[in-house]
């Protein structure tokens, strides 16, 4: 590929390849503040043109590497930075053994992590970018990496994925220059991204035990339930992508999340009133 970096994402690197300037110069202002080297990369990501002349004409990306879909849809050069990150998560998605991959957002706070998982909407990638404001520690809106031998939750602090109305919530909340482009009608709506605070960056190799599991779901009035540890267990063995690949080690690292960790589910109609009641349950654990 003409057009390359490489950048460390928590304990994972990445060696992105474009035939187009335009993704890897975007990637670059935005991973500015993470560790950027050219040695060996744990993985590769290739934008690469949909056929030989969709470099030039309608220009469209299929992004491949050391794992990759054979069906997935082309993705237009528009949006050539939702496809690096796509990217980048298919790899970790697919190749990551190192972890119990939990798909899910995670921030900490007093030495101890909250967890939160559920169906794409339901809120908790905003809940943690907007934790991750008002003084917890973003750890990784995608995925929370639990280590197989301590239990601990480890960061994987890439760029914050707001989609359609979350993006103007944070953009009133950061400085203009920690915002990417607005990728207008994606897939999945309007999109840009957010770069986690300098500190989510300089702390992305500190792991901490997980103190909560949350099921958050937006767009229903204020309630908390307690979910019991058979569900936790089925929703989790769903949300992750390595578990069945894990074997014996992975189920032994969920049973013990799963024994030792409560879970809540909570409906909410804001942000705000997430985060309040975030907060209250925070201050039932302590």
């Amino acid at each position: 590929m003409r057009h390359r970096l490489t950048v460390r994402i928590g304990p994972a690197s990445f060696r992105i390849g474009s035939a187009w300037r335009a993704p890897v110069e975007q990637l670059a202002r935005l991973y500015a503040g993470y560790p950027q080297d050219d040695g060996i990369a744990d993985f590769t990501v290739r934008l690469q043109p949909a056929g030989w002349a969709r470099q030039w004409l309608r220009p469209s990306i299929f992004i491949t590497g050391d794992h990759g879909l054979a069906d997935a849809a082309p993705m237009s050069l528009a949006h050539g930075l939702l496809a690096a990150e796509m990217g980048m998560n298919l790899q970790m998605a697919l190749g990551w053994r190192r972890h119990l991959l939990l798909h899910a957002s995670s921030v900490e706070k007093d030495g101890r992590v909250l967890v939160m998982t559920g169906e794409s909407g339901s809120g908790k990638s905003t809940l943690a970018a907007q934790l991750g404001e008002r003084g917890w520690r973003l750890m990784g809106d995608e995925f929370a990496l639990l280590d197989l031998i301590s239990g601990h939750v480890f960061p994987f602090p890439r760029l914050v994925s707001l989609k359609n109305r979350a993006i103007d919530v944070l953009a009133a909340e950061v400085p203009g220059e920690r915002m990417g482009p607005l990728l207008a009608g994606t897939a999945k709506g309007d999109i840009r991204h957010l770069v986690p605070r300098a500190d989510a960056v300089a702390r992305m190799a500190e792991g901490a035990p997980p103190a909560l599991l949350l099921f958050p779901r937006f767009g229903h009035g204020p309630d908390v339930r307690a979910v019991g540890q058979a569900e936790v267990f089925m929703r989790l063995t769903q949300a992750s992508t390595n578990y069945v690949a894990l074997g014996e080690p992975g189920f032994r690292a969920l049973t013990r999340f799963v024994t030792t960790v409560p879970a809540r589910a909570i409906d909410f109609p804001s942000g705000e009133e997430a985060a309040a009641m975030v907060d209250r349950l925070w201050e039932e654990l302590a």
